[in-house]
Formats: C-alpha cells, sequence, structure tokens
C-alpha cells in the first residue's frame, strides 16, 4: 500500500507543476504583431479574448494598417491555444472568392512568434508582444 502512496505522490510531483504551467498563459488582452511581407512589415493592433483554451481574436481586415496607419475592417477570428501553442484563422469572402488565414506560433512570456499561412500568397513569419 505504501508504495502505491509512493507511486501517486511521484506522479503528483511530476505532473502538477506542468498541469499550473499551462493554467498560466492567459493571453487575454492587447497586443501589437508584425507581420512581414514581399510589401514590407505590417503592425497592428488585436485583441485576444481567451475562454480556457478558446481564443476570440479581433484584428483589422482588408489591408490592415500598415505601420499603424490606414484603413480595413475589424475581422474577429476563433482559435485555440494548448500548452504553449497557439493558432487561429478566419476566412474572408471576395469578390475573387474565399482565403482563409491561419496563424500558428508559440508563446513565451508576453512575446509570440510563429507563421501566417495565407494559402495562395504563401507563408510568412509573425511576432506579437504584449502592449
Amino acid at each position: 500500500m505504501k508504495k502505491i502512496y509512493s507511486m501517486i505522490s511521484v506522479i503528483a510531483l511530476v505532473f502538477f507543476p506542468v498541469l499550473l504551467n499551462a493554467q498560466e498563459i492567459d493571453l487575454t488582452g492587447d497586443w501589437e504583431m508584425t507581420t512581414e511581407s514581399p510589401r514590407g512589415e505590417r503592425t497592428q493592433t488585436i485583441h485576444i479574448e481567451q475562454d480556457g483554451e478558446k481564443l476570440t481574436i479581433t484584428m483589422q481586415g482588408g489591408m490592415g494598417r500598415r505601420g499603424g496607419q490606414g484603413g480595413g475592417g475589424e475581422i474577429t477570428a476563433e482559435g485555440l491555444i494548448k500548452g504553449n501553442k497557439v493558432e487561429w484563422s478566419f476566412t474572408r469572402n471576395t469578390p475573387r472568392g474565399d482565403f482563409t488565414t491561419k496563424y500558428t506560433g508559440a508563446v513565451e512570456g508576453n512575446t509570440m512568434s510563429g507563421e501566417v499561412d495565407r494559402g495562395e500568397r504563401g507563408t510568412a513569419p509573425w511576432s506579437a508582444k504584449r502592449k
């Protein structure tokens, strides 16, 4: 019986910090995100709401805001965070058809970075820091 309790204690000591670490990541708030493209860097503020693993991201649409300037409408994207891995995507309907954009990356403290897949328009690196 003592062996079982010892085994349970060891398992708890190993996995409890891992579970606490997973719960510590909270992305809720405003982030300054920079995306690389053939036309140069694009910087915009995105807002993230987190409910458990579920993410809701609000960001500029269209051409977005280049260097903090310009128009485009607002887009709401849905995503997930699992451990320190983050992903979200949205689909825009345009006269040329539907375009899906998918962001994947990793969170490290108050920063995150990864790759955005723009379908036929290719991929590009992105990074964000908490405001």
